[in-house]
C-alpha cells in the first residue's frame, strides 16, 4: 500500500530511539499518522506544527501504521517564530484537529482553509478572519456548524447580529437585543465571510466557535475543554481586544 501527498504537519512525537509518530492533515487523505523512521530529537526540532510536507506514506496492509518520507516545502512557523499571535494559531489549528478529526477520513473543506490560513499569516487582520473561518468549517466539518443564513426569530437576513448558544442559529440585531445577555455576538465578518476581522471581531468570533467546539465535546460524552493552545489564543485575543 502507498500513496502520495502533501500535507500540514500537525505534531511529532518521539518514539522509541531515535524515531518518531508523524501526525498530518492532508488533502487527499485526511488526518494521518505514520512512523518516520530518524525522526529523533534533531527531526523534531526541525519540524514545526504547521509545516507544509511532500509526504509518501507506505505499509504492507492498508490498516497497519505504515511509515512517512517526509520533505519539507515551507515552514510558515519558522517564518513568524516572533508572532506570537501566528503562532498560537497555528498551536491551536494543529491541537484541534488532533482532537476533534477522525484518522483517515478526508476532509477538503477544512484542509484547504488550513492553507488559507497559512498563507494570511504575515497579515494580522487576515490571518485573524482566515482562522476564525476555519474553526467554522471544523464545525460544520464534525456536524456541529452554525446557521447564519435565516434569523430564528423570523426577522430579516440583512442584520444578522447574534447566535443563540443553544441552537446555533442566527438572530437579527434588533429583534435579538433584549436577549442580548444570553446570546453569542455574531461578528459581521463572520457572517458575510469577509477577509479581514478586527481584534474586537477576532475575540467575538473565538468566543463564538469556541462555545460550540466545547458544547460538541460535551455532547460528544468526553466533557473534555477546549485544548490549551485554544485556551491561549483565546486569551490572548481578549487581551488585544481589550
Amino acid at each position: 500500500m502507498e500513496w502520495r501527498d502533501e500535507g500540514i504537519a500537525l505534531g511529532l512525537s518521539r518514539h522509541g530511539e531515535g524515531h518518531a509518530l508523524l501526525d498530518v492533515l492532508t488533502a487527499g487523505h485526511g488526518r494521518w499518522r505514520g512512523y518516520l523512521h530518524g525522526g529523533g530529537s534533531r527531526r523534531r526540532a526541525s519540524l514545526q506544527p504547521g509545516d507544509l510536507l511532500d509526504l509518501v506514506w507506505r505499509a504492507r496492509l492498508e490498516d497497519q501504521l505504515g511509515s512517512f518520507r517526509a520533505e519539507s516545502l515551507a515552514s510558515p512557523a519558522a517564518r513568524a517564530l516572533d508572532d506570537g499571535e501566528a503562532l498560537g494559531m497555528l498551536s491551536a489549528l494543529c491541537a484541534l484537529c488532533l482532537r476533534h478529526l477522525p484518522e483517515r477520513e478526508p476532509v477538503p473543506e477544512i484542509h484547504a482553509g488550513a492553507l488559507e490560513l497559512l498563507s494570511a499569516l504575515p497579515d494580522p487582520p487576515r490571518r485573524r478572519a482566515a482562522y476564525a473561518l476555519w474553526e467554522l468549517r471544523l464545525l460544520a466539518g464534525i456536524g456541529f456548524g452554525p446557521d447564519f443564513t435565516r434569523c430564528a426569530l423570523g426577522g430579516p437576513t440583512t442584520d444578522l447580529g447574534w447566535v443563540s448558544p443553544r441552537s446555533g442559529r442566527a438572530a437579527d440585531r434588533a429583534l435579538g437585543a433584549p436577549w442580548a445577555g444570553k446570546l453569542l455576538p455574531l461578528p459581521v465578518f463572520l457572517r458575510d465571510d469577509l477577509p479581514e476581522a478586527s481584534p474586537a471581531d477576532f475575540r467575538d468570533a473565538l468566543r463564538l466557535t469556541g462555545h460550540f467546539l466545547a458544547l460538541w465535546a460535551g455532547r460528544e460524552g468526553t466533557g473534555d475543554p477546549l485544548p490549551p493552545a485554544r485556551l491561549r489564543l483565546a486569551a490572548r485575543a481578549e487581551r488585544a481586544a481589550a
